[in-house]
């Protein structure tokens, strides 16, 4: 196997049945491979869309504004921002609230799985030091960084 990046057009990619000989099979292989890297990309930034969301739906629940009395006294206190309209209010029934957490502990960690074994993968494609994987590999990543970053800017 050459350890310097060659033009060719025959090329064995992860697994023993995955070898490509000739110019049809090497634009199909490279399709797929950018296909694959435009899944990580977009899997990066629902990984982290999930994350925020999930850490922004805990920060307004710990933070609810207070019940309202209908006295004169607060009343006039009611329309001004105070302190006890930050002070954190009685936490949610632990059961629903540790089944949640722990649903999405466990969506994370398998998309981290997922995510951590798509990077190896699309490394080990490169690392057959052939030119046209490597084009799609960055093609697809520059694809999946355009497509999907403008779901995270605009969320």
């Amino acid at each position: 196997m050459s350890m310097t990046f060659c033009w060719s057009s025959s090329v064995t990619l992860l697994f023993d049945f995955w070898d490509v000989h000739g110019p049809a099979g090497m634009v199909l292989s490279v399709f797929v491979v950018l296909l694959l890297t435009v899944f990580y990309e977009v899997l990066k930034v629902w990984r982290l869309w999930l994350s925020s969301s999930s850490k922004l739906a805990q920060c307004q629940s710990a933070y609810a504004p207070p019940p309202s009395y209908r006295s004169d006294s607060t009343a006039a206190l009611e329309s001004s921002p105070s302190e006890s309209s930050l002070t954190p209010m009685e936490p949610p029934p632990p059961a629903a609230n540790t089944t949640h957490r722990w649903l999405l502990h466990a969506i994370q960690t398998a998309l981290h799985m997922l995510q951590v074994s798509l990077g190896y993968m699309l490394m080990l494609c490169v690392m057959s030091y052939n030119t046209w994987i490597f084009l799609g590999v960055v093609v697809g990543s520059v694809l999946g960084y355009f497509i999907s970053f403008p779901l995270v800017v605009h969320k």
